[in-house]
């Protein structure tokens, strides 16, 4: 049954702790942020003293878990170093990869066959200044045909006029 105008929460009620209960220890309250941390720093003094003690005794690094019986060469556990521009070797070439050596060649290609088009040297532009020169002696007898026709309009209105 409902208490009044307000659900309660699904999480239940809050319970408090009564002052006997928190005398004796017994209450379910949590421990307070300030004695976890002087917990905390006790046992740091503690695993200092054992620490001077044994790293006088073994000077490697501690690894966690399996880390120190298995040594793993991985390429991205390690960060990569940064180079900057004053450190960096100018005459050591890099090694391109093969899809860039293939757009290099590609555009290598392309400017030979362009060079080539120009002089006229390849199959398409032989192709093309064939039809551009019957395309240019069709304008030429076409160009005539016009003049010649206009030379005969213009003789026959002269001859109108008379």
């Amino acid at each position: 049954m409902g208490r009044g105008k307000f659900k309660g929460k699904p999480t239940g009620r809050r319970q408090f702790s009564t002052p006997e209960e928190m005398l004796a220890g017994t209450s379910s309250r949590p421990r307070t942020f300030k004695k976890d941390e002087a917990e905390a720093e006790i046992e740091e003094d503690r695993s200092d003293e054992e620490s001077e003690e044994s790293s006088e005794e073994e000077e490697s690094d501690k690894k966690k878990g399996t880390q120190g019986v298995i040594e793993i060469e991985n390429p991205n556990m390690a960060r990569p170093k940064t180079l900057k521009a004053r450190d960096a070797d100018l005459d050591k070439t890099s090694e391109l990869s093969r899809r860039e050596r293939e757009e290099i060649e590609k555009q290598r290609a392309h400017e030979r066959y362009m060079k080539l088009q120009e002089q006229g040297k390849t199959d398409q532009a032989k192709k093309d200044l064939e039809r551009l020169a019957l395309i240019r002696q069709q304008r030429a007898e076409a160009a005539k045909k016009r003049e010649e026709e206009k030379a005969a309009k213009d003789q026959k209105k002269a001859e109108a006029r008379k």
